[in-house]
């Protein structure tokens, strides 16, 4: 294969390039443009634009316009165009940015099967949003596609630029995300130590602070508006059309200390509700915008310095800060992260290319015959065959300008043989060398790309002697990496046994080095018969929250029905056995064999992510409120015991999210505010980590108070004693710092449960409520058909009927972060 194809699909641009081995092209847009804004436009006759002219006409027409759906790959939220009645997918979206850069190629390209492409995506993204990065792929129908993380891109185009040793710190901002990677470099090869950065950070979050600070105030004071106009639907065309000057001013400050944020009467063609022309014209100063950007500049260089951290490196032990993205390309943002950092700044590279150029170079690097798009081997073997028993070990890719060829013999050795290699593609010759084992000659690789050599071998009278194979190719790469460590950790949800607590069994931790593959053995909870619709439900959670599970990010499940198989029964108890692998994009890839019937189950088909962990932010602001709410109570409790400034951090964080007007009407914001959320998260789970045994003296406390106020009074004398028991251990778990604790505190926790779900008014009471959160469920149809159940049996008195009808949605449901976590869904025990 030579045509290897770099696409960086981004938020705000996306570029294309290819690599033959030997040189990286960058395909312009008919606008003879380096990047192509990743825009669609389509007009009310139906007409579609895909690019530049899209983004121009977006900001006039914006009910015509997607623009920013990057965002919400891996979400089920609507892109919607209201002015011409369509509704698109995220995916959908990016299908179509993919399919016009990819018609930017020549055809012979574009038709040919062995064509391989890489595709990069943030290292934030998780799990749902690369599937639906590679369904847009497909949807597109590009071929042979891989994912790769962005940095890991720019690592490659770094390298392709400068091959001097030392250590790099990529700073990769674009128009949503930020990516931080810190990679060394040895003689051309090199590895990535480190990566970090922030989901929601980009050229698009200082657009925002701009509308906020400085457009939105300057025309409630110029102009008769509402209060509400940046976010009512009646004003959407003035937010474009102030945005799209906003980016015009963004890009004279780049070059100049002051600009106008301007657009006359005529262009805007806005009135206000008294009848005047809507005009902007708003002076900005470079100061000005410096300081409404310092917030989000200071997050990125925090981000910066926890990625270096991490590995423990210092600003002394990195020699520059490489940047990359569209808003980097603002002289001060780059020297004010250089400066702040302590570290040089670096433009080895073009800040708006480097990631399509960096894929199109690692794209050369994967073996496209595997389906896995696993690196090709560095190493390479030529065999002959016969007698002899000779063969030839060889580097068989590096970016060095030579290469090692060494012989080794089996058995005996042979006398007087000889051994000689010739360059095809420059007819030199080393000439005859002794054959014995060991034996090593180095070669020239003297152009980019595959260098063709030819080995012969001698006898002792100097006779050729003839080898089934004697060419061998040698790649000299543009650059090449050998680690790539995992952005995130990633883990299958257990019990440690039957009735125990659900704990994380990793597949991959946060920094393990890619590719990675293994085996796990679980065993299941209970029993499934072939056609029945029960199911083993292996879920996936993304961070490393050890207590609780379900604060960490859901990200999928691999379900086993019982339509899956034809014939027999997993028995209780039944060994299943995983075979998973994590690709170098991160990409999970599992296989589920069950001895007992036979059978083998991939993710490729029983993988559920994108149906079942989606959210749509277009509709999540009610559950983005209660889940705010209860973690902003869960942190109180913990600051009415502990001291430490990680809650503050948190409550600032949970702040944001209080908008509860603007995360309804600005998807975007619901985004972040979720982002938010899991920020809290994590950093309550590291202070419950500082704090241990205050907080889990708390958690006790609280178990044996509702214990004591609630459900004492409906349990059995025998089930009282047990309670009481269990909590004397986990008190003693508490005082002697044993790690058992959890455990029993999810027995205490499942005691209460179980005797109170036995009580009918608490069933009922229980159906009450959740059949009041629809926003709770991710399948619609499934909610409304059980709720529909409940109600019958509520109607018939048949109250055990409800009582199964409430176990199954309170399986089903959205957990809140904190809940209990009795039911929550998983079905398998560690092996």
């Amino acid at each position: 294969m030579k045509n290897y194809v770099g696409i960086d699909l981004g938020t705000t641009n996306s570029a294309i390039s290819t690599f033959d081995g030997a040189d990286i092209r960058l395909y312009k847009s008919p606008e003879q443009n380096d990047v192509t804004p990743s825009a669609i436009f389509i007009d009310k006759r139906g007409n579609k634009y895909v690019g530049q002219r899209a983004y121009n006409s977006a900001a006039q027409s914006p009910l015509n316009a997607a623009t920013g759906f990057k965002r919400f790959m891996g979400t089920s939220t609507p892109i919607k165009l209201p002015a011409v009645n369509i509704v698109m997918t995220p995916e959908e979206c990016s299908a179509e940015i993919l399919r016009v850069l990819y018609s930017y190629l020549p055809e012979s390209i574009r038709n040919d099967p062995e064509t391989g492409t890489v595709i990069t995506v943030p290292a934030a993204f998780n799990q749902m949003q690369k599937d639906a990065t590679m369904a847009a792929a497909e949807s597109a129908g590009l071929g042979k596609v891989a994912l790769m993380q962005e940095p890991v891109a720019a690592v490659m185009s770094v390298m392709r630029q400068r091959k001097t040793d030392g250590m790099f710190l990529i700073y990769d901002l674009g128009g949503g995300t930020l990516d931080v990677a810190i990679a060394e470099s040895t003689n051309g090869r090199v590895s990535l130590l480190a990566h970090g950065g922030i989901a929601m950070c980009g050229g698009r979050d200082f657009d925002r602070i701009l509308m906020d600070n400085v457009i939105k105030p300057w025309l409630l004071e110029h102009f008769d508006l509402p209060e509400d106009f940046s976010i009512g639907k009646d004003y959407t065309t003035l937010r474009q059309m102030a945005g799209w000057a906003t980016e015009r001013a963004k890009i004279e400050l780049s070059a100049k200390e002051d600009s106008v944020i301007s657009l006359d009467d005529t262009e805007l063609r806005v009135k206000d509700r008294s009848g005047a022309d809507v005009y902007l014209d708003i002076p900005i100063t470079r100061k000005q915008y410096d300081d409404l950007i310092a917030e989000k500049v200071l997050e990125s260089i925090v981000s910066a310095r926890e990625t270096m951290e991490k590995v423990g490196l210092s600003p002394h032990d990195i020699g520059r800060v490489v940047f990359v993205g569209g808003p980097t390309q603002y002289k001060p943002l780059r020297d004010k992260v250089a400066f702040e950092l302590g570290i040089a700044a670096s433009t080895d590279v073009n800040p708006m290319t480097a990631v399509s150029e960096g894929a199109a170079v690692f794209a050369e690097s994967i073996d496209w015959s595997m389906e896995s798009r696993g690196r090709k081997s560095g190493r390479g073997t030529l065999a002959a065959s016969g007698s002899l028993n000779v063969g030839f070990n060889y580097v068989a890719r590096t970016p060095d300008i030579k290469a090692k060829v060494v012989a080794k013999i089996d058995g005996k050795p042979v006398a007087g043989l000889s051994f000689q290699i010739d360059s095809i593609d420059t007819g030199w010759s080393s000439g005859k060398v002794t054959l014995n084992d060991g034996a090593s000659m180095e070669v020239a690789l003297t152009k980019p790309g595959e260098n063709l050599f030819k080995i012969f071998v001698f006898d002792a009278a100097g006779g050729p002697i003839t080898i089934a194979e004697n060419k061998i190719i040698i790649t000299r790469t543009a650059a090449q990496i050998d680690a790539i460590p995992a952005s995130h950790s990633i883990a299958v949800q257990a019990r440690l046994k039957l009735d125990g607590p659900y704990i994380l069994d990793y597949l991959v931790k946060e920094g393990d080095q890619l590719p990675k593959t293994g085996k796990k053995s679980y065993r299941t909870e209970e029993l499934l018969r072939a056609g029945s619709t029960n199911s083993i439900k292996f879920k996936l959670w993304e961070g490393s929250i050890e207590d609780i599970v379900t604060d960490n990010r859901f990200i999928g499940v691999f379900e086993i029905s019982g339509a899956d198989f034809s014939d027999g029964v997993i028995a209780k108890g039944a060994e299943l056995l995983v075979d998973y692998k994590v690709l170098d994009s991160g990409n999970i890839d599992l296989e589920i064999t069950i001895p007992s019937i036979g059978g083998k189950f991939n993710s490729g088909r029983n993988f559920y992510s994108r149906q079942i962990g989606q959210i749509d932010y277009s509709n999540a602001a009610r559950r983005i409120e209660e889940e705010s709410e209860m973690l902003s109570s869960r942190i109180d409790a913990v600051a009415s015991r502990v001291d430490d400034p990680k809650l503050d951090q948190a409550r600032e964080r949970l702040s944001r999210t209080t908008d509860s007007r603007k995360i309804e009407s600005d998807n975007v914001a619901a985004s972040q505010a979720m982002s938010d959320i899991q920020e809290a998260k994590k950093l309550l789970a590291q202070s419950r980590k500082d704090n241990l045994k205050v907080i889990r003296q708390m958690d006790l406390d609280s178990c044996v108070d509702a214990f004591n106020e609630v459900v004492r009074k409906h349990a059995r004398p025998i089930e009282a004693t047990a309670f009481d028991k269990l909590a004397i251990t986990a008190q003693s778990a508490i005082d002697n710092n044993k790690d058992d604790f959890e455990s029993h505190l999810q027995g205490l926790r499942g005691k209460n449960w179980e005797i109170i779900f036995k009580q009918d008014w608490f069933v009922i009471d229980r159906f009450n409520r959740i059949m009041n959160t629809p926003h709770l469920f991710l399948d619609t149809n499934e909610f409304n058909e059980l709720v529909k159940q409940g109600k019958q049996s509520l109607a018939a008195d048949d109250i055990d009927k409800l009582r199964q009808v409430v176990d199954h949605l309170e399986n089903v449901r959205i957990r809140m972060g904190g809940e209990e976590q009795m039911l929550s869904g998983s079905n398998i025990l560690m092996g």
